[in-house]
């Protein structure tokens, strides 16, 4: 659709152009999307932008890195659906324009807290490499990351401090239960519906964990869309 038959999009929207894609993971692509309009904002490690893809889709991808000077590295994870967000990230390139919100969410570091706990798959991984560069090197951090394979995984700021977990060797909560993670900091659970919810029972039922010290984020879920 025109942008000049959609006034609203204007209005809900920044008109961003790609800048840089480059292959970092088997199959993920980190993207730059630049714009005068994204200079100066506020924007806290562990948000998001929502991007309009193949016409009219949004899909939600966690922010790799922010240029306050006006641009926004996203790292796309190619899902092999056969979704409007996978065709978008394995196939567009510099140069393209792109329409995306503006920075949002609540899932964001807590940098006072006395420890920090990262669990998730290769979505999380991205809104976690961005609160691990955030943290100061002494910080108090564990947790454990899954992939389909060790050619998935996504190099992080401090990711040595982390498991990471090939997917069908063990499962998530299996491996928190392994960490033994005591209360006393923040947990920072994302990736798969089913997974956060699993592990988030595991925390506060096995764990004793307070609820409210487990922060969680659902970014995918197999077959439902928009979170393809």
């Amino acid at each position: 659709m025109p942008d000049l038959l959609n006034p609203v999009l204007d209005l809900l929207t920044v008109r961003g152009t790609v800048t840089e894609a480059e292959q970092v993971t088997a199959r993920m692509r980190r993207l730059r999307i630049d714009d005068a309009q994204l200079a100066g904002l506020e924007v806290q490690p562990g948000q998001q932008v929502r991007v309009l893809v193949g016409g009219l889709a949004l899909r939600t991808y966690s922010i790799w890195r922010y240029d306050p000077s006006g641009g926004i590295e996203l790292c796309v994870l190619d899902h092999a659906t056969g979704g409007p967000g996978a065709r978008w990230g394995r196939t567009v390139v510099p140069g393209e324009q792109v329409r995306l919100r503006r920075p949002e969410g609540t899932f964001t570091l807590r940098p006072d807290a006395a420890r920090h706990l990262f669990v998730g798959d290769e979505t999380a991984s991205v809104a976690f490499g961005a609160m691990l560069a955030a943290l100061p090197r002494e910080a108090v951090v564990s947790g454990c990351i899954e992939t389909a394979a060790a050619a998935d995984r996504l190099p992080l700021a401090g990711g040595d401090r982390l498991d990471w977990v090939l997917r069908g060797e063990t499962s998530l909560p299996d491996a928190v239960r392994r960490l033994a993670p005591e209360p006393g900091g923040i947990a920072y659970v994302a990736g798969e519906a089913r997974d956060v919810q699993a592990v988030r029972r595991v925390l506060v039922q096995e764990a004793g964990w307070d609820r409210r010290t487990v922060l969680t984020k659902p970014f995918w879920t197999p077959g439902k869309k928009g979170m393809d």
